[in-house]
């Protein structure tokens, strides 16, 4: 067998496909349109409505590559030879156009005549009662030695309780006798690693019940799928995918830089692997989109990004090192992906900023594990043989919140001369993954069939004719009201919606808001609220206003052209600020959303950092060069690749089609965009920044306004700037002394009474501190009122210094209601058994609230200030109990 890259894998393989009729349609995102998956996670996903038979697919055929990721089984990454979080999903599908006899066929010459995989080595598996699958395997040659029939449990596709389902046939390599388990009777099917699946084939031919019969479908669906790492393992004739050519290159730069042999230690291995497999996932993520957050994909992505970083400290690494294996990945896939390369500077910003902040993280994460050490020794807990364990739901929170690999906990465990309760981590692991199991079982899919999709598949697409006027005849082909087609409407005010044959009113999309206006018919008037794109319809929400309507009535629709105008200048100015935000901050800036309505335009973008002021002012002064020159913009159709070329900016998670939009202002900024324009920049008028924030790790906002929208808001600011010079009696010239003298007379006068306060506790300590003796101890307790931490803290020291051994016990009830507690001891105490965190995690339980701290020093509180008394007896009751 010839030997053969991944990259060449991946090609012959869309090249076959293409000899076969088929269409090649790049890699579809990560992030499916499918809503009960937070990823793509087949090749089929991205073509699920088709086999739904909720839309048309574009071609009988198709054949993919496709990006895919996986995270259910992230423990196992790393420890076995084929679990990944992120793969390639080789796959061929057919809708109505070629079936079993086919797929079965032209499988096998791809594998034996296409890839050079000996014959006699390969073995299928059918479902029992396939013949039509059995036939096709003994006409190609198949021995049926080598044809091996299962039950429905391994061989039945199902995607869901009802719906399209049907038989598959897997393919399977023999590896050889040296991957063997030995047993007399392995073979297809064992566990071992012998026998290796290497391709699915599913025949997607009925529609499953309610009552589990199975009726034909319309047509008969091939649906396959084969892993690229996988196939690539068995032509290179290594022992695991990470010895391909997909994975070495960057095995080898870990072991590098780590000064490392590979193979030489299953621990270092362990760690090389589980990097070298997530950093391929997180690039791709954030490729294509997704952003680190603590929910959905983005939390996912921190995850992996985080568990790999602490990887790299397992094997010496400091600071940051994940982007440097940025151009390593470009070498492997940067052909296949292009993508990648375009938002290189954006990736590697994202995971620098990433990976400084889990430093932090990670130092939180120690004090966590700090904590819990102290506390088992404060416990006395080492003095009792077998109880220095360190509790299994601890090492699970530095697991899950601040990724530590169980097996750093129990190193770092080690050195404090204590074990780790792995029991207690697995029931906790456990319990996480059956929590996942219910959240995903609970998860519908929305892809079903509605009204919307039933229209389009009726009715023809709307065409939309508003880039270049704001009002056009066309005919109400569909009217929807209360979720389903209604033939009309004679009732004044009701809202609902309708479809036209053609319209100018552009529908909500990319962040621009979809037009208002109003669509008149001989026997209506209707006003336009909103339009919304559904499939390929553009679906009007509207109010009746007068008369009535009725399918098949003749409109005239009318844009709301002021407020269109005020949109198009917003819009036309987003792409100006994209623009002038790469060159000021770095080309690592990339859109992570909009919103362009008619009032405002509001940015977000990929930075790690606040913008200065004299940033922001020179991203104005470049968006407001660019409208004072009054440049014409320049929209055009060009191709993917063309657009590309140009060097346009699109965005991240954009689904493009292979014919794109591209809207220029010559010598300036290039975009992929659909939406509505000015036909200049001098169209937009003044623009200026009205705010700018952090919306998330390493995304920020900016809100603009133009036109109209500006001078009020700058006629707006000057009237409060006259306010505030009339309350200040200042002016232009010393308005910022007089407010630098106000503020510093209000600090003195905050001392002032601060000090008072202080005083005024100090002389009345005797008086509000009750005194109790405790075996040895001495317990002061006193409640105040308004009284802050730092006052109750001074307090505390000083009565620290006239008792020993002694517990202070200070309780302050605020103005709002809410009670501070704090505990203090001194020395001698916490020699003598007191930890002061426990005892506040207790009283503050009592005050309906949480707190905690080290053993001479906590805090906490609550909002149930009526329970201090049992706050107060119940650490009293606890110092008795030492």
């Amino acid at each position: 067998m010839k030997h053969r890259s991944g990259k060449e894998i991946r090609e012959l393989f869309i090249e076959f496909w293409k000899e076969k009729g088929a269409t090649h349609h790049p890699s579809f995102s990560l992030i499916p349109d499918d809503p009960s998956l937070l990823f793509t996670i087949a090749g089929m996903v991205p073509f699920k409505m088709y086999y739904l038979g909720l839309s048309t697919p574009p071609s009988p055929s198709a054949v993919t590559c496709q990006k895919c990721v996986r995270t259910n089984d992230i423990e196992n990454v790393g420890r076995t030879a084929r679990h990944h979080t992120f793969f390639e999903m080789l796959g061929n599908f057919s809708w109505g156009d070629y079936f079993k006899k086919e797929a079965i066929a032209w499988g096998w010459e791809f594998l034996t005549e296409k890839i050079g995989l000996d014959p006699s080595r390969l073995y299928a598996s059918i479902y029992k009662d396939d013949a039509e699958a059995y036939d096709a395997w003994r006409a190609i040659g198949l021995p049926e030695s080598r044809v091996k029939r299962f039950d429905m449990d391994e061989n039945y596709w199902f995607m869901s309780e009802t719906g399209p389902c049907g038989p598959c046939s897997e393919i399977y390599y023999d590896r050889g006798e040296k991957y063997g388990c030995g047993k007399s009777d392995c073979g297809v099917g064992c566990d071992c690693d012998r026998y290796m699946e290497i391709w699915n084939l599913v025949f997607t031919q009925y529609d499953r019940q309610k009552d589990g019969s199975l009726l034909p479908l319309p047509r008969n669906n091939i649906d396959t799928g084969m892993g690229l790492e996988r196939l690539t393992s068995v032509v290179q004739g290594v022992d695991t995918d990470y010895e391909t050519d997909l994975f070495m290159p960057l095995i080898e730069y870990t072991c590098k830089r780590a000064n490392i042999n590979y193979g030489s230690s299953a621990k270092n291995d362990l760690a090389v692997r589980v990097i070298v497999d997530h950093i391929r996932a997180v690039i791709f993520m954030l490729s294509d989109g997704v952003l680190p957050s603590n929910d959905g994909p983005g939390y996912v992505l921190r995850r992996l990004l985080r568990r790999a970083a602490r990887y790299g400290r397992l094997l010496g690494f400091e600071g940051g090192f994940l982007r440097e294996y940025m151009p390593v990945l470009l070498d492997i896939m940067g052909d296949a992906y292009p993508d990648l390369v375009e938002n290189r500077a954006a990736i590697e910003k994202i995971i620098d900023v990433e990976e400084t902040r889990f430093d932090k993280t990670l130092s939180q994460g120690m004090d966590i594990f700090d904590s819990a050490v102290e506390l088992l020794r404060s416990s006395g807990a080492f003095e009792t043989k077998g109880e220095n364990v360190l509790s299994g739901d601890v090492a699970f929170t530095l697991y899950d919140t601040f990724g530590f690999p169980f097996e750093l906990t129990c190193e770092m465990a080690a050195e404090e001369g204590i074990g780790v309760d792995k029991e207690g981590f697995d029931r906790a692991m456990q319990a996480q993954r059956e929590r996942a199991r219910a959240g995903s079982k609970q998860k519908k899919t929305s892809l079903a069939g509605d009204v919307y999709t039933e229209l389009a598949n009726d009715v023809s697409a709307t065409v939309f004719t508003g880039y270049d006027r704001c009002a056009d005849e066309g005919k109400i082909v569909a009217i929807i009201s209360g979720g389903v087609i209604v033939d009309s409407v004679d009732k004044n005010g009701a809202e609902f919606e309708l479809v036209l044959t053609a319209t100018p009113f552009y529908a909500e999309r990319g962040g621009e808001v979809g037009d208002s206006g109003t669509i008149k018919t001989a026997h209506g008037a209707l006003d336009v609220l909103n339009v919304t794109p559904k499939g390929g319809l553009s679906v009007h929400r509207v109010r009746l206003l007068s008369g009535a309507v009725s399918a098949g009535d003749e409109a005239r629709a009318e844009v709301d052209d002021e407020r269109r105008a005020a949109v198009r200048r917003n819009h036309s100015a987003t792409h100006l600020l994209h623009e002038a935000l790469s060159r000021v901050l770095g080309s690592h800036v990339r859109q992570a959303g909009s919103l362009v309505s008619d009032s405002l335009l509001r940015f977000d973008f990929t930075h790690h950092e606040a913008m200065t002021q004299t940033q922001i002012e020179e991203v104005e002064n470049i968006v407001n060069r660019q409208v004072l020159a009054n440049t014409p913009l320049l929209v055009e159709e060009r191709s993917r690749e063309e657009a590309r070329s140009l060097g346009a900016k699109a965005l991240f998670d954009e689904k493009y089609g292979s014919v794109v939009r591209v809207v220029s202002v010559p010598g300036f900024s290039v975009e992929l965009c659909g939406g509505l324009h000015v036909n200049a920049t001098g169209d937009i008028g003044l623009f200026k920044i009205t705010g700018s924030e952090g919306i998330g790790s390493g995304t920020r906002r900016i809100t603009a306004v133009t036109g109209m929208n500006s001078l009020k808001t700058v006629q707006s600011e000057w009237a409060l700037t006259a306010r505030i010079l009339g309350i200040l009696a200042a002016d232009e010239t010393n308005v910022e002394s007089r407010l630098e003298d106000v503020l510093n007379e209000n600090k003195r006068l905050q001392r002032a009474i601060k000090e008072s306060q202080s005083k005024e506790l100090t002389l009345r300590a005797g008086d509000v501190f009750v005194k109790k003796e405790i075996k040895g101890l001495t317990l002061l307790a006193g409640k105040f009122s308004g009284a802050s931490v730092d006052s109750l803290r001074e307090l505390g020291d000083g009565a620290k210094t006239k008792h020993s051994p002694v517990v202070v016990v200070m309780a302050s009830v605020q103005e709002s209601g809410d009670c501070l507690l704090l505990v203090m001891a001194d020395d001698a105490a916490v020699k003598s058994g007191v930890n002061a965190g426990a005892l506040v995690k207790e009283g503050s339980a009592l005050l309906g609230g949480r707190g905690g701290g080290k053993a001479n020093t906590a805090q906490g509180g609550g909002k149930d200030a009526g329970k201090l008394g049992e706050a107060f007896a119940k650490i009293e009751s606890l110092l008795n109990a030492l």
